[in-house]
């Protein structure tokens, strides 16, 4: 299914805000082809858009400040990490990955090996990402449901995600994923190590806990 261009049902779509979780029933709607998709999202850039399995739609809004830099922070660390180890590339949360059991993701952080990436067709390098990331990471912002992040962390993995993180400043709580293992979680530590899957990275969480501004 993934980037196969079949249509997903679209049915749902849940609008996530601080308060509330709404629920919009859009079955007057035709069937969102994978195009059609895609061009929702491009028509909605300050918005975060995925789909799930189901083919629901999820529209998030813009972020507020606390996770922006947040975000900004982490990914940016990824970044230069994935610059000296050399081995992947890394994503920012406006990229879309599209998981084999159809779902289309945007995790905070995404890093993928570039041997995968090669072998895609520049066509497909140009859309969402016919793939799950080998590494993902979900900032929870106050709009997050905790449980809905905490059943996307085992979608991830049971999809092919290597290790998934997933940071909770609301609850100083950190959740680690890996396939056949159980979820690691820990109460504000100091850092992130992604060894050995991501050998040498090390998320300081230090100023993600506490911003400073």
């Amino acid at each position: 299914m993934a980037g196969g261009g079949d249509p997903h049902t679209m049915t749902i779509a849940v609008i996530q805000t601080p308060d509330a979780r709404i629920e919009l029933d859009l079955r007057p709607w035709p069937d969102l082809s994978d195009a059609a998709f895609a061009a929702l999202c491009a028509a909605n850039r300050d918005l975060r858009i995925e789909r799930t399995e189901s083919g629901e739609i999820v529209i998030m809004p813009p972020t507020g400040a606390g996770a922006g830099y947040r975000n900004l922070r982490i990914g940016a660390r990824l970044d230069r990490w994935a610059e000296t180890d050399g081995t992947g590339v890394g994503f920012a949360s406006s990229t879309g990955f599209v998981l084999p059991n159809g779902a289309t993701r945007s995790p905070d952080a995404g890093w993928v090996r570039r041997e995968r990436l090669a072998a895609l067709t520049p066509e497909q390098k140009d859309r969402f990402l016919p793939l799950a990331p080998d590494f993902a990471i979900e900032l929870r912002s106050p709009t997050d449901r905790l449980p809905d992040l905490l059943a996307k962390m085992a979608e991830y993995i049971a999809n092919g995600v290597q290790l998934a993180w997933l940071i909770d400043p609301i609850d100083r709580a950190t959740y680690e994923y890996r396939p056949g293992s159980g979820v690691v979680t820990a109460n504000s530590p100091d850092r992130l190590t992604g060894d050995p899957d991501l050998p040498g990275f090390v998320l300081d969480l230090t100023d993600i806990w506490e911003p400073g501004w």
